[in-house]
């Protein structure tokens, strides 16, 4: 496992996107070998979903052979409501870059038939070769994707009943109005994004700092389902320095240690410092 530390939300996206840009473009992609690339939703990753316009307007990157695969979606409300996932990932990402629809997965919250919903999720993401890069975010409670405390840390693409503190966090997308918020959701498991050849997850802000100690200062523990990607062999836990909070200061110390020399160009000199590890220069 590795932690990055940098200063603030806006380099934590800048950062994650140049990496996935970087990944992306290292797997050469092409008509018969696509880049599998699993995604989050909610606040945190809105940034990182800017800078990849960003840089694919600007011709850094296509995502012409890019398959996508999404974390999670409510049960129960229209694709089209403002608060569906389809609409936050067509708004946020999709319909600014070159992805053709058909390689874009989305669990869907209306089907007649959930479970099969969820196995035949399951069966697209083998299909397609497996996860690549699983990109995650997670809740204060330490949750990733739906998998909520008490989560099957081999648990698979499933139907989750929501739990009051994910309910309540999530209302301020809806009016402030805890009646509106749905109380089921489709999730991958946290077995599911095992199996991805990497995993990188975003964690910002103060409020998540309590949730980051449990994901790398504690030992794995199903009631903090972030925790399970200890046991990844390639996981990075991306980070701001609020979010350092709650971490022992050799913690902080190590991990900064292991951060490596970014490229002396004057951009990465300028945007990250001596310290930011930029993972590519565009």
């Amino acid at each position: 496992m590795r932690l990055v530390i940098l200063e603030d939300s806006e380099r934590v996206a800048e950062w994650a996107a140049r990496y996935v840009i970087k990944r992306i473009n290292d797997f050469q992609p092409g008509p018969d070998k696509y880049f599998v690339l699993g995604l989050p939703t909610g606040s945190t990753p809105e940034g990182t979903y800017k800078k990849l316009v960003q840089y694919h307007m600007a011709g850094k990157i296509s995502f012409k052979y890019v398959k996508t695969f999404n974390m999670d979606e409510y049960v129960g409300i229209p694709r089209d409501h403002v608060q569906s996932y389809h609409t936050f990932m067509w708004e946020s990402l999709f319909k600014h870059i070159d992805i053709n629809p058909v390689n874009v997965h989305i669990l869907n919250g209306n089907a007649e038939d959930l479970e099969q919903e969820c196995l035949s999720y399951e069966k697209k993401i083998v299909e397609a070769g497996g996860i690549e890069l699983f990109i995650g975010g997670i809740g204060p409670d330490g949750h990733i994707a739906f998998n909520e405390p008490g989560s099957s840390l081999v648990s698979r693409t499933r139907v989750k009943t929501l739990n009051q503190e994910t309910i309540t966090a999530n209302a301020r997308f809806f009016n402030n109005d805890i009646s509106q918020v749905p109380k089921q959701a489709l999730t991958v498991g946290v077995g599911t994004v095992m199996e991805a050849r990497e995993v990188m997850v975003l964690i910002t802000g103060s409020h998540k700092a309590y949730a980051l100690h449990m994901a790398i200062e504690e030992g794995v523990n199903h009631m903090w389902t972030v925790s399970a990607f200890q046991q990844h062999k390639r996981t990075i836990m991306l980070c701001d320095e609020d979010a350092t909070l709650e971490l022992k200061v050799k913690t902080v110390k190590y991990f900064r240690s292991c951060i490596p020399t970014p490229p002396c160009d004057e951009f990465a000199e300028t945007e990250f410092g001596p310290d930011g590890g930029v993972p590519v220069v565009l």
